[in-house]
């Protein structure tokens, strides 16, 4: 049996010539022994929650690993903190930080991908920190007024948006 070959295109001007390679001649496949038989598992049943929210439509950002793993090892020690009280502080400012990176994923790369300019680019930055400064704020006011089940309840919360 004769091994076929690639053609070759005529030469494109644009494009340097590339070398054609021949083609490997398929080799048969030894025969395989049926699979026996596996009992199917039963599916575990969502809650009904989780369910509604699965159909819900949803949008997310990826953010950088080291703020992912930031954010894990938070939220961890938070949850299994006796007084999650205490975890306050580094939880607003993790919703800060968390917030400012959604705010750079869904505005300020679009803008920039967009090639919107230079002037367009420095004012878009120059609001954003006008709006981060405000929401920082109104942030750590409220976070910081949450008791125990209301932390841990916002730290459940980041987990579902992280999946």
């Amino acid at each position: 049996m004769a091994t076929p070959t690639k053609r070759a295109s005529p030469p494109n001007p644009e494009r340097p010539a590339q070398s054609v390679k021949p083609v490997k001649p398929v080799i048969p496949v030894k025969a395989v022994k049926p699979i026996k038989a596996i009992k199917p598992v039963k599916p575990v049943k969502p809650s009904v929650a989780a369910a509604a929210a699965e159909a819900e439509p949803f949008l997310r950002f990826h953010h950088t690993v080291g703020l992912r793993k930031k954010t894990l090892s938070l939220l961890g020690t938070l949850e299994q903190a006796d007084d999650a009280t205490v975890h306050r502080d580094a939880l607003s400012a993790l919703v800060v930080e968390l917030t400012n990176s959604g705010l750079d994923a869904y505005f300020m790369t679009p803008l920039r991908r967009a090639g919107a300019g230079f002037i367009v680019e420095q004012s878009a930055k120059l609001g954003m920190v006008g709006v981060q400064q405000v929401m920082g704020s109104v942030v750590r006011q409220i976070v910081g007024r949450m008791d125990g089940p209301q932390l841990i309840s916002v730290s459940v919360s980041i987990r579902q948006f992280m999946r």
